[in-house]
């Protein structure tokens, strides 16, 4: 398998077409090749320097959320420009004063190299950066290539759809939740939903199956799992994010702090093994479950014991097709608000620089789910029939986007 990284190091055909262009790397610390301009596949190198080693002229680069070098732990934590040390080139912020690209920093590039490593979530900010980037691109005449990586959360799409009416950072285009596409193929829908006007261009990974065993997204054995951002740290992360980051938008601890963040929900005071049952009530689901304990180092509850419970899905009972970790997060929200109905749950504004709406409902896509978490005559099926509807349109409008 090559990532599109590597296919455009290792093709002189596409290298010749960057040459004369003023080529600006959208990249962070996930953003390595296998050492494509070293032949030593045990070592993992950066895009920026596999781009230079290759003489493509790369005259700046952009880093997105949590920094170029992925050094801001949390959300709304802003990185400042600098120049490479190395390279001597700048190094823009597109999550500091501004989160798209200004006019001084279109003045260094002509052609965008986007190379970033998504995991498959609308909320996950690298796709809203992408789609910031093209809409800029068209405006101005300038070109983006994508180099394309996998979607560890593969092909299955789960979720609601968002109401433009609740876009924001975390959410600027109206797909569902889990989308189930490579960040080059969102670019391709993207690109027509708008009528963007500019080059565009995915540069395909080669040998990629996004519905593979065992992986299901992810090349197993065949890549080492860089964190694509601070509190993603294992591939399972990744598969589950799609739910737990819903947590964010409540007043339970999503596990921030400890070494499994967005794998584990709780707070103090609650009771983790009457959660679980009550959840377990509502939904049939291959993960497990499991109460649990944990103290957070920082953010919400910094070093108070809070009770919840973990997911799990590295086990042998494990069924891709069939986990939907956004209905897990939701059964979860609903079963306490009925387990507890005296629980603080909602998390109030400012989130991701959104001041007004409520932050559950700029995640979720609108204020379908915490209005029905809140009406204690809601059943079960009057979410499952938005999440049916939202989850069948997106599939019938993604399909003819499918490069893999």
């Amino acid at each position: 398998m090559k990532l599109g990284l590597e296919r455009l190091i290792g093709d002189a055909k596409l290298k010749e077409q960057l040459k004369g262009r003023r080529v600006g790397l959208v990249a962070h610390p996930a953003s390595v090749a296998q050492c494509p301009t070293t032949q030593k596949p045990r070592e993992l190198q950066h895009s920026l320097e596999a781009l230079k080693a290759a003489k493509i002229p790369v005259k700046c680069a952009f880093g997105p959320q949590h920094g170029m070098r992925g050094e801001k732990q949390d959300n709304m934590i802003e990185s400042d420009d600098f120049i490479d040390p190395i390279h001597g080139i700048p190094i823009f912020s597109l999550y500091g004063k501004t989160r798209r690209p200004t006019e001084k920093m279109l003045e260094h590039c002509d052609t965008f190299l986007f190379d970033l490593q998504d995991v498959g979530c609308r909320i996950y900010t690298f796709i809203t950066t992408l789609f910031y980037i093209m809409e800029d691109a068209a405006r101005t005449g300038r070109a983006v290539w994508v180099l394309d990586r996998p979607n560890p959360a593969g092909r299955v799409m789960e979720g609601s759809k968002l109401d433009m009416k609740f876009a924001s950072f975390v959410g600027a285009a109206p797909t569902i939740m889990r989308h189930g596409l490579t960040l080059g193929e969102a670019g391709e829908w993207y690109k027509n939903l708008r009528h963007l006007n500019l080059e565009y261009r995915v540069v395909k990974m080669q040998g990629y199956n996004p519905t593979k065993t065992p992986g299901f997204g992810w090349p197993l054995g065949e890549r080492a799992w860089v964190n694509p951002s601070p509190n993603m740290p294992r591939l399972s992360t990744a598969r589950m994010y799609a739910g737990t980051v819903l947590v964010e938008g409540t007043k339970l601890s999503e596990g921030r702090g400890t070494t499994r963040p967005l794998e584990l929900m709780g707070a103090p005071g609650l009771d983790g093994d009457r959660w679980v049952k009550a959840i377990l009530k509502t939904i049939k689901t291959s993960a497990i479950l499991r109460p649990c304990f944990f103290e957070p180092t920082f953010q919400k509850y910094t070093k108070q014991l809070c009770a919840g419970f973990q997911i799990h899905i590295d086990h042998p009972g494990y069924h891709h097709a069939k986990f939907q970790p956004y209905r897990i997060v939701c059964a979860a929200l609903k079963a306490l608000r009925q387990l507890r109905p005296d629980f603080d749950l909602w998390l109030s504004p400012p989130y991701e620089y959104e001041t007004e709406k409520m932050p559950i409902d700029i995640l979720s896509g609108d204020s379908f789910l915490r209005e029905w978490v809140d009406d204690p005559s809601s059943k079960w099926a009057d979410l499952e029939r938005k999440l049916a509807r939202d989850e069948t349109e997106w599939k019938k409008a993604t399909l003819k986007y499918f490069l893999y």
